[in-house]
């Protein structure tokens, strides 16, 4: 059944339409980099980011309209938040993608791209995809750190007069430094009720960087890597390395899209690499450009880059469940990783770890 991603790169682009409703007008084509630095001037704004209550509503709504789709409770937040995961899984025989967003509070726009995503599979036009692939979706794995519901000091954050949103969960602990000791009953959560449970041929881990990330002298919109622990199954890593692959394919040439190769750390505590060596998963993270929040200059990124970082979320999510569920991922030419350049960083600051 394998035919051509165009179809499916419509289906990705026609979100911008929708995202115009959500997220401002769609983004013009030279976008890459545009986005304002905060630098100590301006302001960072979050009013317009969802909350997590208003996630959940948003996902109890889709439940009710959608009977391909499940909401499951997976376990609580440190504050006794649920956390919730969106199942599409239609025949358990079928490759299987988990997209998981915000294991850092303060990284937002890919939660705001997954709801998006959610509502597009609820659609007619993406019928075809949902035929071929099961899709699990942990919209927002650390809700304390989303809302500032911490047990620290958030005075330095740099959104005034919104709620503050930080890397950490409610105990001051990095999630994605826990996948081997899975302290955190946040991990613990996605390990036991969703790593465990299910039978997962991929993952898509979504971050965001730094805003000063560059590849050929450009500001990246986003960078990309495969696990890179040398404890991880070859197979498994070109099985990532084509994830990469389709991701790269359709965001970069977009003309908006400018993707550079991240430069990641080989820990297994970090789930790109962890999760990719105890369950033989293939993993890719996303690094999307900027953070919705953060204390020092040179994270955080202006509100009018929102709309292309939700888009490209978007793009990258819908393309990577077409190809799985039509087959031609498997087709997926890797060599392109052989001169993708790592990633740089501009004078002033460096893109922060995973």
């Amino acid at each position: 059944m394998k035919k051509s991603l165009a179809n499916f790169r419509t289906l990705a682009a026609s979100g911008a339409l929708a995202l115009a409703v959500v997220a401002g007008p769609a983004p013009l084509a030279h976008a890459v980099g545009e986005g304002p630095n905060y630098d100590g001037n301006g302001q960072i704004t979050t009013s317009k980011l969802a909350t997590y209550e208003q996630m959940v509503s948003f996902l109890k709504d889709q439940d009710a309209r959608q009977p391909a789709m499940e909401l499951e409770v997976i376990g609580q937040t440190v504050k006794g938040r649920d956390i919730h995961l969106v199942k599409y899984i239609s025949d358990p025989a079928k490759p299987t993608i988990l997209y998981l967003t915000q294991q850092h509070g303060n990284e937002q726009l890919t939660t705001e791209g997954a709801m998006e995503f959610i509502k597009h599979l609820g659609a007619g036009k993406s019928a075809d995809i949902l035929k071929g692939v099961n899709i699990l979706v942990v919209p927002m794995l650390n809700a304390d750190g989303a809302m500032g519901d911490v047990n620290f000091s958030l005075e330095n954050y740099l959104a005034k007069g919104d709620r503050n949103l930080t890397r950490y969960n409610a105990e001051g602990v990095d999630l994605n430094r826990d996948h081997v000791a899975k302290v955190q009953p946040e991990t613990q959560a996605l390990h036991n009720k969703v790593m465990r449970k299910y039978r997962i041929d991929y993952m898509i881990d979504l971050h965001h960087q730094g805003t000063r990330a560059e590849r050929d002298g450009k500001l990246v919109s986003g960078s990309i890597l495969y696990p890179t622990t040398p404890n991880a199954d070859p197979a498994v890593v070109e099985k990532s390395k084509q994830l990469g692959a389709v991701v790269f394919n359709n965001v970069d040439s977009t003309g908006w899209g400018h993707l550079g190769k991240y430069q990641g750390g080989s820990a297994e505590t970090i789930s790109r690499n962890g999760i990719s060596v105890e369950y033989g998963i293939a993993t890719l993270l996303f690094e999307m450009r900027g953070m919705s929040d953060h204390y020092l200059d040179g994270y955080a990124l202006g509100q009018r880059s929102n709309g292309y970082l939700i888009k490209q979320t978007v793009t990258t999510l819908t393309s990577t469940a077409a190809a799985i569920a039509d087959g031609s991922i498997a087709d997926a030419d890797t060599s392109f990783w052989n001169t993708l350049a790592e990633q740089t960083s501009r004078p002033a600051g460096e893109a922060e770890d995973e």
